[in-house]
């Protein structure tokens, strides 16, 4: 592929996310070998790591009497409760040994403000804090964005929806992605993905 106006943006392929870690994705990864095989057919390649302190508001340790997957509200909104997961400078949050992106030239860290969560690779929680990455991709000549990772009802949806807010042409890479698929986060990220004209492939399309 090569285009130099195209991203492959990996998010959070990290061990907290791979079965055995303490926020696993199902058959997360199977991710890895699908995205090592991409890789190298694009020019720009970032990487998204989930990156939060002890005690981080979407933990649900850190609310007495709640449980992982709940819903609370916060100032910005609801919050489902995670297990701690990703903690900053932990082997959880380190990116998975197997994945293979030498060439990977940035890599955006989420969720590190301890009192909000951010899923997004553009935007936080709060939908007003920006992480930079617009204003990187366009500075860099980028128009489509190719979301590869974990969870596909999460971090990458809001990552692909928010491009799309942002003036990107963007594309799910459906088996590159695995999903959590909590109390029908799937469906409902589906339906949005649609709604909001993000186009899904399957990785052969790339070829």
């Amino acid at each position: 592929m090569r285009e130099t106006d195209s991203v492959l943006l990996v998010v959070d392929v990290q061990n907290d996310f791979l079965p055995g870690g303490a926020l696993a994705v199902p058959r997360g990864d199977e991710v890895i070998a699908v995205i090592n095989r991409l890789a190298p057919r694009f020019a720009n390649v970032i990487l998204t790591q989930d990156w939060h302190p002890r005690g981080h508001v979407s933990f649900a340790s850190s609310h007495a009497g709640k449980r992982p997957f709940e819903t609370i509200e916060l100032a910005y909104g609801p919050q489902v409760l995670w297990p701690d997961h990703c903690v900053q400078g932990t082997p959880g949050a380190a990116f998975a040994a197997a994945l293979d992106i030498a060439h990977a030239q940035a890599i955006v860290r989420k969720g590190y403000h301890a009192h909000t969560d951010s899923y997004s690779a553009f935007l936080e929680a709060d939908r007003v804090t920006p992480t930079g990455l617009a204003g990187l991709l366009r500075e860099r000549g980028i128009r489509t964005l190719y979301g590869v990772g974990l969870a596909t009802d999460f971090c990458v949806a809001w990552s692909l929806l928010d491009a799309k807010r942002a003036g990107f042409d963007a594309v799910l890479v459906e088996d590159a992605c695995r999903a959590i698929d909590t109390q029908g986060s799937l469906a409902q990220a589906r339906a949005q993905l649609a709604a909001a004209g993000v186009r899904a492939i399957a990785s052969d399309a790339l070829a």
